[in-house]
């Protein structure tokens, strides 16, 4: 437990992207109050503040101010704060440097190292992952949460002509729109998404009714948690479970979710991990 009011977070979010549910998902569980800026996926006003242009942002103030980027590094920074209070939150961040890398397509991105470690001591490593094993799969599954699983989101929520205004639709009521922005965001966008989704399935290498990869995916998790456990962290979920909830999450009231909700056998543990951050939450 942290004293009230001893770590003050600002995350800089959509509401409908991954990687920003990911990091609600963790923090919700962890009970950490927090403030959300909605930022306008097409003007990003309200991140004009930063050189690093994606969300989500979170912006942390634990004595300092503090901006953390990338949301596999934001949940083991503050993870790590929540364990081990030797350090501060400074300097445990100072132990995901960023480092420029070009992709094969020519474009410049930062790559985190260290983003799937808790940087904690001996001790403090044994108390939370009591086998090497625990944590070898945790890194593992959060990895593939990020590199596979996130990938099959896009390409699902926008299969369709239909189903990519749908998605718009949601994105308009949940985000920061006027109405006439909101109208040109619901036609155009849906209109780019539709195509953008072609061309990730293709990149991808996707099947050609990508709710295959999305099932298959999914059934592959569940076989992973396996029958004998609640949540791969055991009786309660570890960042694994928090990583790929919170990526699954963003498809809630779309037709892809309810395919995938009848199509695989998550839900059981969809519904658990519901339940555990609903009771653990703020």
């Amino acid at each position: 437990q942290l004293p009230a009011g001893s770590l003050q977070l600002t995350l800089y979010q959509y509401k409908t992207c991954p990687f920003c549910s990911k990091v609600r998902a963790f923090l919700d569980y962890h009970g950490l109050p927090y403030e959300i800026v909605e930022v306008n996926p097409i003007m990003r006003k309200e991140i004009k503040f930063s050189s690093y242009r994606k969300v989500p942002i979170l912006l942390a103030n634990a004595g300092s101010p503090l901006q953390l980027n990338d949301s596999s590094v934001i949940i083991s920074a503050i993870k790590t704060y929540l364990i081990s209070r030797r350090n501060s939150l400074e300097e445990i961040v100072s132990f995901y440097p960023p480092i420029k890398t070009v992709t094969q397509q020519g474009k410049e991105v930062l790559e985190y190292q260290n983003k799937y470690w808790l940087m904690l001591d001996e001790k403090e490593t044994k108390r939370v992952y009591p086998v090497k094993e625990v944590r070898v799969e945790e890194m593992k599954w959060r990895k593939w949460a990020d590199d596979w699983l996130v990938h099959l989101i896009s390409p699902n929520v926008y299969r369709t002509p239909k189903e990519a205004l749908a998605s718009f639709d949601y994105i308009v009521r949940e985000g920061k729109f006027g109405t006439l922005e909101g109208l040109f965001a619901k036609y155009v966008g849906a209109v780019a998404m539709f195509f953008v989704s072609k061309r990730l399935k293709k990149r991808h290498q996707l099947r050609d009714d990508v709710r295959e990869d999305l099932y298959e995916a999914v059934n592959e998790w569940v076989k992973a948690v396996g029958k004998n456990r609640l949540f791969m962290g055991g009786n309660q979920p570890n960042l694994a479970d928090l990583a790929v909830y919170g990526v699954l999450r963003v498809m809630e009231g779309l037709e892809a979710f309810d395919d995938m909700m009848v199509h695989t056998n998550v839900q059981p543990w969809y519904q658990r991990m519901e339940e555990v951050i609903q009771k653990t939450g703020v």
